[in-house]
């Protein structure tokens, strides 16, 4: 399969071409972010390695920008940088995976395998109400008592989460498992991080805590 990688160090990159190579990847390279979203937007692969830090354009505004088009593309992103709010950071602009480096080739090929056999992305449009709150997955288009409210791309699939359970609490594992994905690795705290975020957003009060079973949005 054809692969883009847009990564600045040559070394990573060799690394990166080399291991995908086994599995039979094919990888074309940027490598700065401008370039990068140039080759996304006009090629068809199917999956971005993306690193966090290029020059030109970050890798947080590359993978923002092509997700505000409506690209689906599975992006896995590449940092050097640690810390809680860097990894929600790059899932909350629409990675769907990270990988923090140095990392083990047989990890690489794993985290891209388990992204590529995931399937494609398809949204129709539609509207789940509940308590107040109204929001088009779609469009991630979000209404609070007849207020907009701009969400980003985990907010609203978050959000989405908690809708469709309608009064059934959501737990913390399942809101990971369903936002995130089963195989996710990163921190276990996201969900509380990404709960503040929607919270702030929505109102404090739209999101109730029912102890012991998880969460659900209050009518």
């Amino acid at each position: 399969m054809r692969l883009l990688l847009i990564e600045d160090d040559d070394d990573i990159a060799l690394v990166v071409n080399q291991t995908l190579a086994t599995d039979g990847h094919q990888l074309d390279r940027a490598a700065d972010g401008l370039d990068g979203l140039w080759m996304a937007r006009e090629g068809q692969y199917g999956l971005i390695v993306l690193d966090l830090l290029l020059p030109g354009m970050n890798g947080f505004k590359v993978c923002q920008t092509l997700r505000d088009e409506g690209r689906h593309t599975p992006i896995l992103m590449l940092t050097a940088k640690v810390g809680e709010y860097d990894e929600t950071d790059g899932f909350d602009c629409g990675a769907d995976d990270y990988l923090r480096k140095p990392f083990s080739p047989a990890v690489l090929r794993a985290r891209v395998a388990a992204l590529l056999r995931r399937p494609p992305v398809v949204r129709q449009s539609e509207h789940l109400n509940r308590g107040g709150v109204q929001l088009d997955p779609a469009s991630r288009a979000c209404e609070v008592d007849g207020r907009p409210v701009e969400l980003t791309g985990r907010q609203a699939q978050l959000l989405e989460a908690l809708l469709r359970a309608e009064d059934q609490p959501v737990s913390r594992l399942e809101l990971t498992s369903l936002v995130w994905g089963a195989d996710f690795e990163g921190d276990p705290n996201v969900v509380d991080v990404y709960l503040g975020y929607l919270r702030n957003k929505i109102g404090k009060d739209k999101v109730q805590n029912v102890r012991g079973l998880g969460y659900r949005i209050r009518t």
